[in-house]
């Protein structure tokens, strides 16, 4: 494949590096990282105050979006003033001239509604499942013109979408040699991700409270009454909020851990963290729900759970001794290294220039 110039268009619900755009973040660098190792030319556009190690950033200032997963099915579409969205595709459209394809990182109306208007190719990676009806109805839009454009992590995600047969699964790939394997870990489990109700964490705090065993829980705390009430609601659960990491402090925390426990209300799109997990060792316990059902090995890389069953979770608690932690990360390596996901990338993005070009 020819080498590409690609702009990428981040999530407009925070700056990168601040947590606040969940796996989204994560996803966006190493899709970066894992084209330009591939000789691409990658430019990312990100909310003002995003941090970026080589690769090329453009902040853009602005008012940031309020996360789709808070609204319900019949949420209408909002613009704040000044809306950093917005403002990130009006650069886009500046420059769209220089580049072979925009990469759209965010789960919202408007660059699907702008697709058709920009002469240069648009990709969607959509990053969640069905949520609203409005971004339902615009996403079906998009893919009646423009029928390859959409990508997702997983299969379950795509299966919420009408649309599903045209939905490329991208996975998702992970720079291995940031995470260290650890053979020895300590007594407490970990649970991971922005803490909110679709997120589950309270599932995790009552089977950790049955099971008579430590959890340490790491991520942004997105919604601070839903917190307070598992505090409340939990007393003699013992638990440890350790704050949002970045990655490499996050992996080496997260090794020390018996196993993480995945415990989302919603479909998770894949669970980038069940990878991060993998790769340092670390069984994983997850609901048989959504992209973790996908990773997860049931009795080899982890024990998967029947959705919303806390006896379901202590039960697999009881068996972490059967998995092997090299087994884990073997996993990880032989699935989701950068190198795997960029030749899928590579395989969807020339279907997307092809497409536009015919």
């Amino acid at each position: 494949m020819s080498p590409l110039k690609l702009l990428f268009i981040s999530t407009p619900v925070g700056a990168i590096g601040s947590g606040l755009g969940g796996g989204v973040e994560l996803t966006l660098t190493n899709i970066a990282r894992s084209l330009m190792a591939l000789n691409h030319s990658v430019t990312v556009v990100a909310p003002e105050g995003s941090v970026l190690e080589e690769i090329p950033l453009i902040q853009i200032p602005g008012n940031l979006q309020i996360t789709a997963q808070s609204q319900g099915r019949d949420a209408l579409i909002t613009l704040p003033a000044n809306s950093v969205l917005g403002n990130m595709w009006s650069y886009a459209r500046q420059v769209q001239h220089d580049y072979d394809v925009i990469l759209n990182f965010a789960y919202d109306w408007l660059p699907f509604y702008l697709t058709p208007f920009f002469d240069c190719a648009i990709a969607h990676l959509v990053s969640m499942g069905s949520l609203t009806d409005a971004m339902d109805q615009m996403l079906e839009q998009v893919v009646a013109q423009f029928p390859t454009s959409i990508a997702v992590h997983s299969l379950a995600q795509a299966e919420t979408f009408r649309f599903k047969e045209n939905c490329f699964n991208l996975q998702n790939g992970f720079d291995l040699a940031q995470y260290q394997f650890n053979p020895t870990p300590k007594n407490h489990l970990a649970w991971v991700g922005r803490i909110a109700p679709e997120k589950g964490l309270e599932d995790a705090v009552a089977a950790i409270e049955k099971a008579g065993i430590p959890l340490k829980i790491w991520g942004v705390i997105q919604d601070g009454s839903y917190w307070r009430s598992i505090q409340m609601n939990y007393p003699n659960a013992e638990i440890e909020y350790c704050g949002f990491l970045p990655t490499q402090e996050l992996q080496q925390a997260l090794g020390e851990s018996q196993a993480l426990l995945m415990t989302p209300h919603w479909i998770e799109a894949f669970g980038n963290v069940a990878i991060e997990a993998l790769a340092c060792g670390v069984p994983v316990i997850s609901y048989r729900r959504g992209g973790p059902a996908e990773i997860v090995k049931d009795g080899k890389t982890g024990w998967l759970v029947e959705p919303d069953s806390i006896d379901g979770l202590v039960a697999a608690i009881a068996k972490l001794n059967q998995i092997d932690r090299a087994t884990c990360r073997q996993d990880a390596e032989q699935e989701y290294s950068l190198r795997a996901m960029g030749k899928r990338l590579e395989i969807w993005l020339d279907r997307v220039v092809q497409s536009r070009n015919s």
